[in-house]
């Protein structure tokens, strides 16, 4: 089950790590995306920390960090193809974090919660 952030991203707990990506409509406010910044594998982040740049045709903006933990992977292909996340941003998945404490998603916002929030 997937659970979002009022930034925009979607979280998917896949054991104890958690996979962050942004969601569609973010996508679509961005538009054509051109550059794609991910930080390093094994570096330890704050939740709230800006963490990756992400460059459009309209604008740039940071991703950050739902929660802090260690980047246990990044998506490789997405620096060399950026135009996945406008392709498909619920697949273009950006890193892998593995919670300090353990996964616990539950302050997150379910679906129903995320689509009131973009109206």
């Amino acid at each position: 089950m997937l659970k979002y952030t009022e930034e925009h991203e979607w979280l998917k707990q896949d054991g104890d790590e958690v996979i962050v990506g942004i969601t569609s409509h973010a996508s679509e406010q961005l538009g054509d995306v051109v550059f794609i910044e991910l930080p390093e594998v094994g570096r330890e982040v704050e939740a709230g920390e800006e963490i990756v740049v992400i460059e459009s045709v309209k604008a740039a903006s940071d991703i950050v960090a739902p929660v802090a933990g260690v980047i246990t992977a990044v998506n490789e292909a997405l620096p060399d193809t950026p135009g996945a996340v406008n392709d498909d941003a619920m697949s273009a998945w950006f890193f892998r974090i593995k919670p300090q404490g353990g996964v616990d998603l539950s302050g997150f916002m379910d679906e129903a919660a995320y689509n009131d929030l973009i109206g």
